[in-house]
């Protein structure tokens, strides 16, 4: 299959579930959802400590990040299984967000890939990544991290029209539901640029593919 070598190396897309969505989960869609929340919890990095005689709760990324900096630093070499590891728990992860935008009503696999399309190429790092750049790429970033605020705000508003707007039809309007995915592929691209590292190719501002 040809592929575009102008598009960026991510892509996201999810299925507009052009049918009837389930009202009832929609309506519990929180309550519903809390079960896989606890999972991808869990996977992401969860810890109980007791201090002062109280408890903390302590969080963790799950992606292999600092690991991965220092790799491609000092070897130029981005380990296969990380890889796999960062992509299988974002995609995770895209799955149990579009749950919660409502986006689909299928309960989120944690290894099926359903309606949600995500792929991130393997990098080769010697001739792909600068071994200098992971230091300073969450920096870089910045200026989408300011965007992407406005824009989940944005997206957020969305959802609960759209929830609105499923229990009264049924229906998810295209619209929205389009406008949702678009923020979600725009983080995300931002994710693979400057957390998982997987490419130097600074992240378009644009919800498109």
């Amino acid at each position: 299959m040809a592929t575009d070598s102008n598009a960026y190396p991510m892509s996201l897309t999810i299925d507009y579930p052009d049918r009837k969505l389930n009202r009832l989960t929609t309506f519990f869609r929180p309550l519903v959802a809390i079960p896989i929340i606890i999972i991808l919890t869990l996977l992401i990095g969860f810890t109980i400590t007791q201090e002062d005689g109280g408890f903390n709760f302590n969080y963790a990324a799950g992606i292999v990040v600092l690991p991965t900096v220092l790799m491609l630093l000092f070897r130029r070499k981005y380990p296969r299984w990380w890889f796999d590891w960062n992509v299988a728990l974002t995609r995770f992860n895209t799955r149990v967000c579009a749950y919660l935008m409502l986006l689909r009503d299928e309960y989120p696999s944690t290894d099926e890939e359903q309606a949600v399309h995500l792929d991130i190429p393997y990098p080769v790092a010697k001739e792909e990544l600068n071994r200098w750049l992971p230091l300073v790429k969450w920096i870089m970033a910045l200026p989408h991290y300011i965007v992407l605020f406005f824009l989940y705000i944005g997206a957020w508003i969305a959802v609960i029209i759209a929830w609105f707007a499923i229990l009264f039809t049924g229906r998810y309007p295209q619209s929205l539901f389009h406008f949702v995915v678009g923020v979600l592929r725009w983080s995300l691209r931002v994710t693979v640029y400057a957390f998982l590292l997987t490419t130097d190719r600074y992240p378009p501002f644009s919800l498109n593919r």
